[in-house]
């Protein structure tokens, strides 16, 4: 392809709109260190999420496209081996052999499928329809189970239905917003600056940062409060409580659109100011000035991300945020409402297409019959094909292989070797696998030391399909360039096994945009309806947000608000109060393990550095690892900037540089989770962390556990 492309960009849920340009002819192109001629990035203008803008990532984003590149099929009998080169037919051979076997001997309940929000719609959607249709089998999840899932739990619990029911204009229509665990500025720089100018030109809006650490987003913040980890719950209840006491709730909003505010009356009275302030590490002035700014401003936007979701409360917690917008009303309308910043580029996607092990396609679930019921006669499949339970979600696909219920492991577009909690157990358990099917672009990765069969995927710039983004706005996504080397689409992929295992008819689809229109049926009438969607009304008009039902205007593909009607999905239209009290941390501080510990992502690289830890301007930016220390802690522990220290849980250690830092809470330490055992010695965070995950949403409890610090002494 030889002229200019819109696409969006595959890092974070943001989904900023991206203009490619093909490298020029001549001396002056610009080439990557192997001498490839590297693709021209800026921001697409006429995007509506991003309007132009793009971070760092999005611009370098092309100068990874062929460097470290899985291109062949590639197979060993045992992890001792070497990998050997075979050819696509020997590997669906193996594919469909190994499928056949585990059947015969396990049931299809060994078989387990871990995908990726770095997945497309299409592809997405394929592995839901071979595995929870064909196959009957819903061992399917993603890297969203890390991620989003307490989202996705909370909204299904208030509202009746996932979703987001905000745009990005709310950022520039607000008085008051809200961000809790979440370093926007850092991990979603496009939405932060956006409503950053308007935060600049509006001295009466206000901005309230919940975080213990004093991050780029906490700076700008009127008003920071760096609780203790584990707080929110107490700190929520504790709003409400003061929102109560003040006569600060819209009674009429409660009565006619609301159910259970009794019940969650009867909690928050529980939570006087004295209470929560000392619970939270926080005044009780910084506590009332919180609560003050609710009451004050006719509309609220609350934002969050992982700082709530990866909690063994985060269902909880994300349930006790929205809980403030229903006590006052602020839902449904410009400026306000309860949004949640998706992690991976195409999370809302996976959402929508039934990409977790409770979901089907459209936001169903495996539990509703009718649902099981409507997706099989959608899909032509006989009657009960669908199971009737839930899947193994990521970490119940760890601990099979480690009881040997799984007899095949598939992974695709991600890299749990790094991102699961407690890697070490991690690591054991992959050793022990079976069979296990590495899909990706990249080669090597730190998941690829444990596969048997490795699958060469063509990467977004090399496929067409779909993603969405966190505001649910759809962007189609051309193909700029070939494959590598022999790289397919996932979906393609998918599809192939599926016409091998003899389900020929199912999966009769030329390319994705025929994947896409069966899929945008399945969506028809429900939430997430995008019935009115095709490949085609994307690539002229431009990207779309959701609901898109079949026939609407793609003249007007923007602004699409939910609740504003203030009906919501629940069996009576009402909005669901909940009434939680906070457990804490799964795993708190103790005299042996004195220190908090909380995670997290930088600027520059994203997630396990499998595309950013090749592109030299990043890796320049962050060059290493390191543990942030509050002055007090470093001084006890008397360590100095640049030194070494050992941190341990009772899982695994890690050695780390220090930085020694206000912007840490005493007894709170942070370390970045990118760097894998590729990348750096003895750095990765998750082997630190623990596996207790929330009870509704099954969500790790990635963003806190008990560790030990020590100085490693020079030699």
């Amino acid at each position: 392809m030889n002229k200019k492309v819109t696409t969006v960009c595959p890092y974070c849920g943001v989904g900023c709109g991206l203009e490619v340009s093909p490298p020029s002819s001549g001396k002056t192109t610009n080439c990557d260190s192997l001498g490839n001629p590297i693709w021209k990035v800026m921001g697409d203008r006429n995007h509506p999420s991003s309007l132009g803008k793009v971070c760092v990532k999005g611009a370098t984003v092309t100068e990874a496209m062929h460097k470290s590149r899985l291109k062949y099929p590639l197979y060993r009998e045992t992890l001792a081996q070497e990998f050997r080169q075979i050819s696509w037919e020997e590997a669906y051979n193996l594919i469909v052999d190994r499928i056949n076997t585990v059947k015969d001997t396990m049931g299809v309940d060994g078989i387990c499928i871990y995908g990726s929000g770095q997945f497309q719609t299409e592809d997405y959607y394929i592995a839901q329809k071979l595995m929870k249709g064909c196959l009957g089998t819903n061992n399917f999840d993603a890297n969203s189970r890390l991620c989003m899932s307490s989202a996705v739990s909370g909204y299904i619990g208030s509202f009746g239905a996932d979703g987001p029911p905000c745009t990005y204009e709310d950022l520039e229509l607000t008085d008051c917003a809200f961000l809790v665990g979440t370093n926007t500025a850092e991990c979603h720089p496009i939405v932060f600056n956006r409503f950053r100018a308007y935060h600049k030109k509006n001295p009466h809006v206000k901005l309230i940062v919940v975080d213990p650490r004093g991050t780029a987003t906490a700076e700008v913040a009127n008003l920071h409060l760096a609780i203790n980890p584990g707080t929110d719950i107490d700190l929520f209840n504790g709003i409400a409580y003061l929102l109560l006491q003040w006569n600060a709730l819209d009674y009429d909003f409660i009565e006619h659109h609301t159910n259970y505010f009794a019940d969650f009356k009867d909690v928050i009275l529980q939570y006087p100011s004295d209470k929560v302030a000392e619970k939270c590490g926080i005044s009780i002035e910084d506590l009332e000035t919180c609560a003050r700014y609710w009451a004050e401003s006719e509309k609220v936007l609350s934002l969050w991300s992982m700082g709530l979701n990866q909690s063994s409360e985060g269902t909880a917690k994300v349930r006790g945020l929205i809980n403030l917008h229903l006590m006052t009303g602020k839902i449904g309308k410009e400026g306000s409402g309860a949004f949640s910043l998706t992690g991976q580029p195409n999370a809302m996607g996976g959402r929508e297409a039934g990409g977790l092990a409770h979901l089907l396609p459209g936001y169903r679930s495996v539990l509703n019959p009718q649902h099981r019921q409507e997706v099989e006669q959608l899909w032509g499949l006989p009657s009960g094909s669908i199971d009737g339970k839930v899947g193994k979600t990521a970490w119940e696909m760890i601990t099979g292989l480690e009881t040997e219920e799984v007899g095949l492991l598939w992974v695709a577009a991600t890299n749990p070797v790094v991102s699961m909690p407690d890697l070490e157990r991690t690591k054991k358990a992959l050793l022990k696998s079976p069979f296990t099917i590495y899909q990706d672009a990249y080669y090597p990765t730190e998941t690829s030391h444990y596969a048997h069969l490795l699958l060469p995927a063509a990467q977004w710039s090399e496929k067409a399909g779909t993603m969405t983004n966190s505001e649910r706005v759809v962007t189609y996504c051309q193909q700029f360039s070939p494959p590598d080397g022999e790289a397919k689409p996932d979906w393609e992929i998918f599809a192939e096994v599926g016409r091998r295992l003899g389900f020929e008819q199912y999966f009769n689809f030329k390319n994705a945009s025929d994947v896409h229109r069966e899929f945008v049926r399945l969506t028809k009438n429900r939430p997430c309806d995008m019935s009115g969607m095709t490949h085609e009304i994307l690539a002229d008009y431009g990207s779309i947000q959701w609901p898109f039902p079949e026939g609407s205007n793609p003249e007007h593909r923007y602004g699409r608000r939910l609740y504003t009607d203030l009906k919501f999905h629940t069996d009576n239209g009402k909005a669901n109060f909940s009434a939680y009290h906070s457990r804490g941390l799964a795993e708190p501080p103790n005299p042996d393990y004195p220190f908090v510990l909380t995670v997290g992502r930088l600027y520059g690289h994203w997630h396990t550095m499998t595309r950013t830890g090749r592109i030299d301007k990043i890796v320049k930016m962050h060059p290493e690892p390191f543990i942030e220390i509050h002055p007090k802690d470093a001084q006890q522990l008397n360590v100095q900037d640049d030194e070494f220290v050992k941190v341990e849980s009772i899982r695994g250690e890690g050695k780390f540089k220090v930085k020694i830092t206000r912007s840490i809470s005493p007894k709170t330490v942070f370390v970045p989770m990118h760097w894998g055992f590729l990348w750096a010695d003895n750095a990765e965070a998750n082997s630190l962390t623990h596996s207790e995950a929330c009870p509704i949403s099954k969500q790790p409890e990635l963003k806190a556990c008990a560790v030990k610090i020590s100085k490693i002494p020079l030699s």
